[in-house]
């Protein structure tokens, strides 16, 4: 079947095509003409490239009118159409021979080669050689401004202008005015066989019908002109025997179907259709005005700029039975949404499906870098995984993104059909190019998006992935492909000697920007944060108070809270004549990391806190910690105070000073400190090291070895490699400890009157239900259980059903006096125990 198309994008493989009645087809780069086929073929065979092959997006421009036949038909997956077309005029013009070639026919050719006084024209006529000369083309290649020649490859509309020899050789012109006023006539010999779209013919109107007209031309053709094609402004106004001007559209070789369009810009060969502002793609309309319904095919709207558009009937309603033809009368109001825009009907494609009305993409151009998106998995390949974002609109998952670390078998953990979370890294929408990230880190970070370098301010912290570890240092790359170096002296706050074996490729760390040159896309960075935290956050020592500090690490003294802050507690020494201030984190109150937390929310602005250590002076404030088991380690002298002192095999208490994703460095009193490697964090195998530990949590570590050298300590924290001898003593250390700090807890909750301090586990105490929710859980009240949210889970309400105001009695499971929340539980077995 032959079409008149409209280039809609040119791409680097191929033209989009818009076609009649909102169709569209694709013309694959080998599908041009047999000249740029052969020189395709030729570069890829020598593997270099061509001076003489231009690209496509140098050859062709959207907007422009092309001759064009299907060559195939293919469904997709998602059961839609593709149609494959091709412009090669030995294909398009295969219907004529040399005989019918006559002056005046307008047919479509193909630029074969480059002479000394034109171009040879491949216009698919076989025997007949078409020239071109420079005199009839040097208007075209000026309107044109695509070079100063055409090119090898490049599709013409050609006007014949003298035809020789019998039709062995053809003098052509392509000069835009002697093209447009060219009008197919009898006297050139016309069939059916050989008519071709885009001639423009004077017709004679046979018969009016709402959906069309009915047209007879060049004598003995008859054609269709459909609703969509006739002249939006005398669309009503066509009467038989009139004689109007048509161009044609599509000819079908089996049905000897011809239709035509009396649209205004086909009327003269050359001609290009009116394009739809970019701005009104994806325009959702509250008010769309049916103009006219047709049942079998869709409804044509009038839109609020006066302009029409068409909705095909699947996009009408959401099913066939929901369809509702009774409000599709003419002057009905619709809200819709522009979906596309027909370059051949210069028409806007509008849908009234809710779904795509409040669809959040449309269009590549919808989607910007750093967008966090929802698809679903499409294939899997070694390149990696196609994600569905919406229709038309697809994306990759490079392999190295697929996870936080390299999946060897991705089809293990993804399947097809799955829904998954994506985050944008790159969108090019003129490439139809997606790029994605499965990464959860990057995925579900909160820190700055960076996708220019002009936004990489120095102090800017943000995620970003390593592409490269070498001995020099890390490349991070960000969104969009912005990257930058982090050197070798910013790795870590250790010395890293070799890079390549604690990073690896696609590693997703922080970093902070340090120094940055947008015009040169120079991009400086480091793994090492600076704190932010400022005078609010520490309290600073002035020199002169330093001086006049006496204290020695180790030494135990009584404070006083002064002042509660969001991350410690500023504290006054007690008997001090100086009246010296010194700072608890929140994270040394306790050597339980909950407890810690729960203390610092208790404790209030004037209590008096014993037996606090003094830890250290470094960093110009004074660092205080009521560790139980660093103090203990201290005052029995299971510490280390310089490097010298360390030897493998010690068993030592400490605190987590730093988390990284290659290991965890630990802090031991006196200021030493160790780095415990990921392989030797947990007896568990280690994916994350944030699962296992947080930064100021005790821990007791076990020296594996270390290097004089460089001062390197390397640690084992694994729970089967740190015992001292006695575990059974040590752990009932570390439980009564524990107790005994519950045990001051429930003191300072007593202080505070709250009922919390008498609910314990185990205790049984009677409620009302007041609230039973969806998922079968069910909320409490009652007198012993004031200020506090109780929960029942639905297992944990056992076989009873339950209404809102019954009366139970329930037992104590668990308590969590940091949120003021308990858990309870109504079943029979736990009730019936005994206290």
């Amino acid at each position: 079947m032959l079409l008149l198309g409209c280039i809609k994008e040119v791409s680097d493989y191929e033209l989009a095509i818009s076609l009649p009645n909102g169709l569209s087809g694709f013309v694959p780069v080998t599908q041009v003409s047999d000249a740029y086929s052969k020189l395709l073929t030729k570069q890829v065979a020598q593997g270099e490239l061509l001076e003489e092959l231009n690209s496509l997006p140098d050859m062709f421009s959207p907007g422009t009118l092309v001759r064009c036949i299907v060559t195939s038909i293919e469904k997709r997956d998602n059961g839609s159409r593709s149609v494959k077309l091709s412009i090669d005029p030995k294909k398009v013009n295969k219907g004529l021979n040399s005989a019918a070639l006559t002056a005046g026919m307008l047919l479509s050719g193909s630029v074969l080669s480059v002479e000394d006084h034109g171009y040879l024209i491949d216009i698919g006529v076989t025997g007949t050689h078409a020239f071109l000369p420079h005199q009839k083309a040097k208007n075209y290649i000026k309107a044109a401004k695509k070079g100063p020649a055409l090119k090898i490859g490049q599709n013409l509309n050609c006007l014949i202008v003298e035809v020789k020899n019998e039709g062995r050789v053809v003098c052509l012109s392509i000069d835009r005015s002697e093209v447009a006023a060219s009008i197919a006539t009898e006297r050139q010999s016309w069939a059916l066989t050989n008519l071709l779209p885009g001639l423009v013919v004077k017709a004679r109107v046979q018969k009016v019908d709402p959906l069309g007209l009915k047209v007879t031309f060049l004598s003995y053709f008859t054609g269709i002109v459909d609703f969509m094609h006739m002249d939006p402004e005398k669309s009503m106004s066509y009467s038989p025997d009139q004689v109007v001007k048509a161009c044609v559209l599509s000819v079908h070789p089996t049905s000897r179907a011809v239709r035509l369009t009396l649209r205004s810009p086909f009327l003269h060969p050359g001609g290009a259709p009116r394009q739809l502002p970019s701005q009104r793609m994806g325009a959702v309309l509250e008010e769309a005005t049916v103009k006219t319904f047709y049942k079998q095919f869709g409804a044509v709207f009038e839109l609020d700029d006066g302009t029409l558009a068409f909705a095909q009937l699947k996009h009408l309603s959401k099913t066939r039975k929901s369809f509702k033809p009774g409000a599709f009368k003419e002057g009905c109001k619709h809200k819709c949404r522009i979906i596309d825009y027909s370059l051949m009907d210069e028409m806007c494609i509008v849908s009234l499906r809710h779904q795509i009305i409040e669809a959040r993409f449309l269009q590549y151009q919808d989607i910007h870098v750093g967008d966090v998106v929802q698809g679903k998995v499409l294939s899997l390949k070694p390149i990696g995984m196609q994600v569905k974002v919406a229709d038309g609109i697809r994306g990759l998952v490079p392999s190295l993104h697929l996870s936080d670390v390299i999946l060897k078998q991705p089809e293990k953990k993804y399947n097809i059909g799955d829904e998954v979370k994506c985050r944008v890294l790159e969108c090019n929408p003129e490439g139809k190019k997606l790029i994605l990230t499965l990464k959860k880190s990057l995925v579900q970070s909160k820190l700055p998006v960076l996708s220019n370098y002009e936004d990489a301010k120095p102090g800017l912290i943000t995620h970003g992935f390593v592409v490269c570890a070498r001995e020099f240092g890390c490349i991070v790359k960000f969104y969009n492909d912005v990257k930058g170096l982090v050197p070798k002296n910013e790795l870590g706050s250790e010395p890293i000697s070799c890079p390549e074996k604690v990073f690896y490729e696609g590693q997703v760390l922080k970093v902070m920007v340090l120094k940055c040159e947008p015009q040169q896309e120079r991009l400086l960075l480091s793994f090492r944060l600076s704190s932010k935290s400022g005078p609010e956050d520490k309290w600073k020592c002035t020199p002169k108070e330093k001086q006049e500090v006496k204290y020695q690490i180790g030494e135990i003294v009584d404070v006083k809270i002064m002042k509660k802050k969001g991350n410690g507690l500023e504290v006054s020494i007690l008997g001090d004549e100086n009246n010296v201030v010194a700072w608890i984190p929140t994270l040394h109150l306790s050597d339980f990391v909950a407890t810690s937390k729960l203390l610092w929310h208790l404790l209030q602005e004037g209590d008096v806190l014993p037996g606090v250590m003094y830890l250290s002076d470094k960093g110009e404030h004074i660092l205080l910690s009521r560790k139980s088991a660093v103090i203990s380690a201290v005052q029995e002298e299971q510490v280390v105070r310089t490097f010298s002192e360390i030897q493998p095999g010690m068993v030592l208490t400490g605190y987590v000073r730093n988390v990284l994703p290659f290991g965890v460095f630990v802090e031991f009193p006196f200021g030493v400190t160790g780095l415990a490697p990921k392989v030797s964090m947990s007896d568990k195998f280690v994916t994350d090291t944030k699962d296992h530990f947080v930064v100021g949590q005790t821990v007791t570590a076990k020296v594996m070895s270390i290097d004089e050298e460089k001062q390197r300590v390397l640690l084992n924290l694994k729970v089967s490699e740190c015992s001292s001898g006695d575990s059974a003593a040590e752990s009932f250390a570390l439980l009564n400890q524990y107790f005994k700090e519950l045990k001051e807890i429930r003191s300072l909750l007593r202080r505070g009157e709250r009922s919390i301090c008498e609910l314990v586990p185990g205790k049984r105490v009677h409620l009302v239900v007041q609230d039973v929710r969806q998922d079968g859980s069910a909320l409490f009240s009652g007198s012993s259980v004031t200020g506090l949210t109780v929960t029942a889970t639905r297992y944990h309400l056992g076989d009873k059903n339950i209404a809102p105001g019954e009366k139970r009695k329930a037992f104590v499971l668990h308590v969590d006096a940091l949120t003021s929340e308990a858990y309870v539980s109504l079943r029979e077995e736990l009730l019936k125990q005994r206290p």
